[in-house]
């Protein structure tokens, strides 16, 4: 799918993935659910978050997250609070540890609580997007908060392209518990 350069194209695919993310949830076989996931014997998946995400609500909290991280930075600036996309101290090079912090904070979240917060965060986002126009959302620093980059990017990245993340992710643990 090509990336959103429309806010139709924005809802449509964050719908579609979010709907495609259920459909990989609901396909999860009992032992898929009760197995913890471990990808350390595959050498290529390297990057942190193939160890930090040990199960189904860890995935889910950190799509939650995400979502409270774009709800938050619209909201401020919007309202004239000048807020870094990420909260202090981390940065881009450094959001991996943030990250580790959202998974430390929600380790005594259920998994039914995950589902409904993810629900009430990714039905937030999409009416928060909603007022913007096409140009708003997809005009290169056409809000001076944004960036080199536009507001429908970071709504991308934190919603369909995300769901992406969390659907090949899942769709590996289930690979993986197959072969067991």
């Amino acid at each position: 799918m090509a990336r959103a350069t429309t806010k139709e194209e924005l809802i449509n695919a964050a719908n579609k993935n979010f709907e495609k993310l259920w459909q990989t949830i609901d396909s999860l076989s009992e032992e898929s659910l009760n197995t913890d996931f471990d990808f350390s014997d595959d050498p290529n998946k390297k990057e942190a978050h193939w160890n930090r995400d040990k199960n189904l609500r860890d995935i889910l909290i950190h799509l939650y997250e995400w979502h409270q991280l774009l709800l938050h930075w619209i909201n401020s600036n919007m309202r004239g609070n000048s807020t870094p996309f990420l909260p202090e101290p981390y940065n881009w090079k450094t959001y991996g540890e943030m990250n580790v912090e959202f998974w430390k904070k929600h380790q005594k979240t259920t998994l039914d609580k995950s589902i409904e917060m993810l629900k009430k965060s990714h039905a937030d986002a999409l009416e928060l997007i909603k007022p913007f126009s096409d140009k708003e959302l997809f005009t290169k620093k056409y809000f001076d908060w944004t960036g080199t980059t536009t507001l429908g990017s970071y709504c991308v990245s934190a919603m369909p392209s995300h769901y992406d993340w969390a659907i090949k992710k899942l769709k590996a643990h289930t690979k993986k518990t197959s072969k067991l």
